[in-house]
């Protein structure tokens, strides 16, 4: 099912949560508290509070959330100079990520979550494809985790 069909059954409760994938050394990271800044290239949907995190391979599971503390743009440098020594990722790293780019994003990590059993996506219904990206779901399928 596409990310449009998706969007299509959110407006039952209108509220939507992202999907994330992250590596799982970062995505450990961010729900053991070591880790308050996840890094991205774009940025998500406004309407979005909540990131399900989805711990790429080897575990391929939805291991946690957190709620976004705050979302701050800025140049990779700016971003790097107030949020680097919270984000779990070496200088060099941080740079090559965001090499040739003006801009970089920092979702401040509040409040995060690791669910009591992990999901694997086809717990989910219906079961969205292997994100390879930022994919928007809806909220309620998380209630409960």
């Amino acid at each position: 099912m596409s990310e449009l069909e998706y969007r299509s059954e959110m407006h039952v409760t209108g509220e939507r949560v992202a999907l994330m994938p992250i590596h799982p050394q970062y995505a450990n990271a961010i729900l053991d508290g070591s880790k308050g800044a996840e890094f991205r290239k774009r940025r998500l949907a406004p309407d979005i509070q909540r990131i399900v995190i989805y711990a790429t391979a080897p575990i391929s599971r939805i291991i946690g959330e957190f709620t976004i503390g705050a979302t701050v743009v800025g140049s990779p440098q700016e971003i790097w100079r107030d949020h680097g020594a919270t984000g779990e990722i070496s200088e060099p790293a941080f740079h090559s990520y965001f090499a040739g780019r003006d801009t970089a994003i920092a979702f401040v990590v509040m409040q995060a979550r690791r669910y009591a059993e992990s999901l694997a996506l086809a717990d989910l219904s219906p079961k969205p494809a292997v994100p390879q990206s930022t994919i928007y779901l809806a909220a309620d399928l998380f209630v409960g985790r």
